[in-house]
């Protein structure tokens, strides 16, 4: 395996400022907000608390995984709706959940590179405007009748018409199912239970934990150094300035009354032992640490390396555990390393089954060809203000509020390594080494 090591020894990427707006439930407040809108709000108000200008900025790149069709290269739209001058250009990244980490990774590639200077990055999702699509039979019926140049024509193919025709593909269930595996993303966690035998009380404990995690931390004002409170609706003067799925009441006997949801007879996996459906969007502004220091900038942190990964799409949850693995190997560190570190939270079997693999010297072995384990985590560090089964997981922009999320936890704490990173649908794994000084 390569090292890489003149990446290892390339300087660090320095995160000048990094912002999100909170988290939002599917549906609710911010639904009437389209993804390049809520894009928008955020890039804008990123560059009014950041110390660069619009016009310094050589390229915005923004992450998003269900990208609407009325925003084409919505990275480019919310550029523009944000304010950034009409010269600077925009790119529009992909790597499923570890989207809103690619837009990070790319642009730290391209300043390393020499392309420029300063890149503003993110990632935004608005799980709530997924839309429905008609099946083949009806948009099938749609373009004969387009086709149609008579009245005759046109009766005769309506005439075809049946309501089955009508029964619509979910954009949200279809973007969740790996078509190699032909799996629902929660089916995967299933798997993962069966291979390391989570049970469904061990995945509603930590669903827990995160929940009373995440809610001591909003009574903290933890997450209000990361995130800004977002207008959803100008006119009543309403607006979000707290993540809404936190549960502070939430109980063990509330979740084990919850049936599985992708496997009703003998599964564990649940509603509420997966991470929410949300709307979410985050930001950062980054440049190259030399020239952090010549402005006389103090970043929030700085990212050291990367590291993506590839494993069997229908154990697609273990990816933290191979990318993590990679980066070790680029940097030489080892999980005694590491001070903070977030796992984004898609399931609670998910991130167990990561928990174990990375302890196993078995697992080693077998994958890795290692006499000794990646490295037990201390559960102390991990995910210290829950994750994505309280706060939520819009997939396109949880890579970034993972980035964000860990610096602002190793400088409240003084400490000054971290690790975030996350499994990616369709069997990847994606692993930033993060700093502060």
């Amino acid at each position: 395996m390569s090292t890489k090591k003149t990446k290892a020894q390339t300087e660090r990427i320095a995160i000048i400022t990094g912002l999100r707006t909170p988290m939002a439930r599917a549906g609710g407040r911010f639904a009437k907000m389209q993804a390049d809108r809520l894009g928008a709000v955020l890039f804008r108000e990123l560059m009014m608390r950041s110390p660069v200008d619009v016009n310094e900025v050589d390229e915005v790149i923004i992450g998003n995984v269900a990208q609407p069709i009325h925003a084409a290269n919505i990275a480019r739209v919310i550029a523009l709706r944000a304010g950034f001058p009409e010269a600077t250009p925009a790119l529009t990244v992909h790597r499923n959940c570890a989207s809103g980490m690619e837009s990070i990774t790319t642009a730290a590639s391209r300043i390393h590179a020499g392309e420029g200077r300063v890149y503003v990055c993110g990632g935004v999702e608005s799980m709530s405007n997924i839309p429905l699509v008609y099946n083949k039979k009806m948009t099938s019926l749609f373009t004969k009748l387009a086709a149609s140049k008579t009245l005759f024509d046109k009766l005769r193919t309506l005439m075809g018409f049946r309501p089955a025709y009508l029964k619509p593909i979910v954009g949200l269930m279809s973007g969740l199912t790996d078509p190699v595996s032909g799996l629902l993303m929660g089916s995967t966690a299933e798997v993962l239970a069966q291979d390391f035998g989570i049970s469904r009380e061990e995945q509603d404990l930590f669903s827990l934990l995160s929940h009373q995690k995440a809610a001591k931390a909003k009574e903290n004002g933890r997450f209000a150094l990361e995130s800004m409170p977002v207008v959803y609706d100008e006119y009543a003067g309403k607006y979000l300035d707290y993540d809404d799925g936190i549960r502070e009441g939430q109980t063990l006997e509330k979740l084990a009354r919850l049936k599985p949801f992708f496997d009703r007879k003998n599964g564990t996996v649940t509603a509420g032992n997966s991470s929410q459906i949300t709307d979410a969007a985050a930001g950062v502004v980054l440049m190259g640490e030399s020239e952090a220091k010549k402005r006389g900038f103090e970043p929030l942190g700085y990212l050291r390396d990367h590291a993506y990964s590839g494993l069997e799409p229908k154990r697609m949850g273990l990816g933290p555990v191979f990318s993590t693995h990679k980066l070790f190997a680029q940097t030489g560190l080892g999980m005694k390393d590491i001070e903070i570190m977030e796992i984004n939270e898609a399931f609670a079997a998910q991130v167990i089954a990561c928990e174990r693999a990375f302890a196993s010297k078995a697992f080693a072995k077998a994958h890795f060809g290692d006499r000794k384990a990646v490295g037990a985590i201390d559960p102390d560090i991990l995910n210290v203000n829950g994750g994505a089964v309280a706060l939520g997981h819009p997939v396109g922009m949880t890579g970034t509020r993972l980035v964000i999320t860990v610096l602002h936890e190793l400088r409240q704490r003084g400490l000054q390594r971290g690790l975030a990173t996350l499994c990616i649908g369709g069997g990847q794994g994606a692993s930033l080494l993060l700093e502060v000084e």
